[in-house]
């Protein structure tokens, strides 16, 4: 992705949080999710679906809309970049969150929790891409989803990688 100017920076930073407290909203019940897990299962390999089956319904279904939202706008997008986004946050399935936890990792930025001592469920949100990614190699994923879903916070070159952040901070 190309650099943005400040107030083009500013109005992406705004929809980005304004997608957090959507999310936010929708993640106190479990039982309000409705992901489409037939779908996903189709795009992925048996070990990948696995792995997503395992994952929270609320992180499924923001999974979902992710993945939805990188079809519209990319519909011939790589097969793995797709498999990408339904597993990019798997990595917070390796501990459930109490719906006050839920909050609050949402509320702090990545970049914050990551300063912070690696514990509970902070930890677990600021090191939920390497998780993820070592989780699905020992399910046998492809690597190149696994290498995705690692970089999916911090992309640097990778264009990718680019596409999974944008789509996952829109949603």
């Amino acid at each position: 992705m190309t650099s943005l100017r400040l107030p083009e920076r500013v109005a992406r930073k705004a929809r980005g949080y304004a997608a957090k407290v959507r999310r936010l909203v929708r993640s106190v019940r479990a039982s309000d999710a409705h992901p489409d897990d037939a779908w996903a299962a189709a795009l992925l390999t048996p070990g990948e679906a696995r792995v997503y089956r395992g994952m929270d319904p609320r992180d499924r279904e923001h999974a979902c809309r992710v993945t939805l939202h990188l079809l519209r706008e990319h519909p011939g997008a790589d097969p793995q970049l797709v498999a990408a986004a339904l597993l990019h946050d798997c990595g917070k399935s390796v501990r459930p969150y109490r719906v006050a936890e839920r909050v609050l990792v949402g509320l702090v930025p990545t970049r914050l929790a990551r300063l912070l001592p690696p514990l509970g469920a902070l930890g677990i949100r600021a090191r939920h891409p390497e998780l993820g990614a070592a989780l699905l190699v020992n399910a046998g994923a492809r690597a190149r989803v696994a290498d995705l879903v690692a970089l999916h916070h911090r992309p640097a070159a990778d264009p990718d990688a680019a596409l999974l952040h944008h789509y996952d901070d829109q949603e």
